[in-house]
């Protein structure tokens, strides 16, 4: 799992290189060690044709919808995932309304919020 914040004015495309560089390696039981995730899924605010080309360097399938060809729809699988998850951080008291003013606190209070969602539905 892999978590980034940013500035408030900052536009997705500029957040996405960093936060796949932050991805740690996949560990698998079979076969090479994997380095990074296989597929990424995005929305229109990916769709660069730089963005495209460097995912494509480094071995990641991409679905990124393309603006003025593709409804955003056909992401509603897997971008729903998203959404909810966003949804359960946004009902953590000390995430809502970026309780935190340093940008540090509320990265770790994100990360242990995500861990207790984590927590809650192995549990379940």
């Amino acid at each position: 799992m892999t978590i980034g914040i940013s500035a408030a004015s900052l536009h997705d495309r500029r957040a996405l290189i960093p936060l796949v560089r932050g991805i740690p390696p996949i560990r698998s039981r079979r076969g090479p060690r994997r380095r990074r995730s296989g597929e990424l899924h995005g929305d229109k605010g990916y769709d660069y044709r730089y963005l495209r080309r460097w995912l494509a360097s480094l071995g990641i399938r991409h679905r990124l919808a393309r603006k003025g060809i593709e409804s955003s729809r056909h992401l509603g699988r897997r971008r729903w995932v998203v959404e909810r998850t966003v949804s359960w951080l946004s009902g953590c008291r000390r995430l809502h309304g970026r309780y935190e003013r340093e940008p540090e606190h509320f990265l770790v209070f994100t990360g242990i919020a995500a861990t207790v969602i984590c927590h809650r539905g192995l549990v379940k």
